[in-house]
């Protein structure tokens, strides 16, 4: 089983093209996963347009909050997170530095796309 985790890029991109990516997951993933936030994603929101509207999702999803006790960056994080995770980002840079490792990002502006999963 996987865990997805949706990082702040790609929960404001999938609400500023208006894709459903709870929906859109589900279709493409033909495996048992969980999909998770980091607390310091969330902390990214703050401010952000859609942050509530995020926010309340995340929560009617069930969506779980994976609790970070150190000061490293949220890339830096989902670096290390890789291996029994799919990381949810349309940060290009996170995404050369996960490069062979599962990852899932929106294509064309209405669609999630999954690679390098086994």
């Amino acid at each position: 089983m996987y865990t997805i985790v949706l990082d702040t890029n790609f929960l404001i991109t999938a609400l500023k093209f208006r894709i459903d990516i709870f929906d859109e997951i589900e279709k493409r993933c033909d495996f048992r996963y969980d999909l998770a936030v980091l607390d310091k994603s969330l902390n990214e929101l703050k401010g952000k347009p859609g942050e509530k509207l995020i926010k309340e999702l995340l929560d009617v999803k069930k969506v779980k909050v994976i609790k970070t006790d150190t000061k490293d960056y949220v890339d830096d994080i989902l670096v290390s997170l890789t291996g029994k995770y799919i990381i949810a980002t349309q940060d290009m840079e996170l995404r050369k530095r996960l490069k062979g490792k599962p990852i899932m990002f929106i294509r064309q502006k209405r669609y999630v796309e999954i690679k390098n999963v086994l």
